[in-house]
């Protein structure tokens, strides 16, 4: 199962069972509220845009989304590939790169770093090259996880804000009891959608982002590796070392002639 379904299933099993339990005892109705809605999301979306630019918040949401529609690394898989290529390089030249360029359609970042070395670009800069655009890949989306963070901990906070305003409104209608209910709503339901929003949205996705941005630093550097080790002409026995040293021991890759 692809990992945009496999969160999504879990967000539909976290928010149904939360369901569940606002209609076993009562109406669920009772906690929809358009006014608490507007102070939590409008709240969190406008001071998360103050701590941040609109740019960075749009880059959050792109790299949020781009998270969700990726599938975990596989980074043996990845290595044996790099390990095959070598392989096939050591045989046939650069030649057999150059063929296998078409097949990378879905791996953009490995296509780029071969085909710099089929272009006859120096080894050492097609890794400067390949490292740069790592390390900016990677720091993109810990930038975006850290702003869905600060967003996760201000939508508590803009529902403690609307609590107080609700509080406010009720006492200051103590003398008409129709108005104390709905303003009481307001106060109880702004405080509950600000945990629900923070605590069950925000957070897990700031979490996938910080987990995708992992993985991803690790399938980058097998790939870098494994092209620079192609670009320098390094026995398949050779790359097969590089690359197990960026792979946890039960991940190790083996070349066999």
């Amino acid at each position: 199962m692809r990992a945009s379904l496999t969160t999504f299933a879990a967000l539909l099993a976290s928010f149904g069972l939360l369901a569940a339990a606002l209609t076993l005892e009562g109406n669920a109705g009772a906690f929809l509220d358009a006014r608490a809605a507007l102070i939590v999301l409008g709240g969190t979306l406008a001071v998360t845009m103050i701590s941040f630019s609109p740019a960075e918040v749009i880059m959050a949401m792109r790299e949020t989304g781009s998270a969700l529609n990726t599938a975990r690394a596989d980074r043996r898989a990845a290595a044996d590939r790099m390990l095959k290529i070598a392989e096939r390089s050591r045989k046939d030249g650069l030649l057999a790169v150059e063929r296998v360029l078409p097949q990378l359609r879905r791996d953009p970042f490995l296509k780029r770093a071969l085909g710099m070395l089929v272009d006859g670009i120096a080894v050492t800069e097609v890794e400067r090259m390949l490292e740069d655009e790592r390390r900016a890949t990677v720091q993109r989306r810990l930038d975006s996880a850290e702003i869905l963070r600060r967003a996760a901990d201000i939508a508590p906070a803009m529902g403690l804000i609307g609590t107080l305003v609700g509080l406010v409104q009720m006492l200051g209608q103590l003398n008409d009891p129709s108005a104390i209910g709905p303003a009481m709503a307001v106060a109880l339901l702004t405080t509950f959608y600000g945990a629900v929003l923070g605590t069950m949205v925000l957070a897990p996705l700031a979490a996938k982002l910080e987990r995708v941005s992992c993985d991803e630093r690790d399938l980058l550097a097998i790939y870098a590796a494994g092209a620079a080790a192609i670009g320098r002409k390094d026995h398949p026995r050779q790359v097969e070392h590089t690359l197990n040293a960026l792979l946890p021991e039960a991940e190790r890759v083996q070349y066999s002639r």
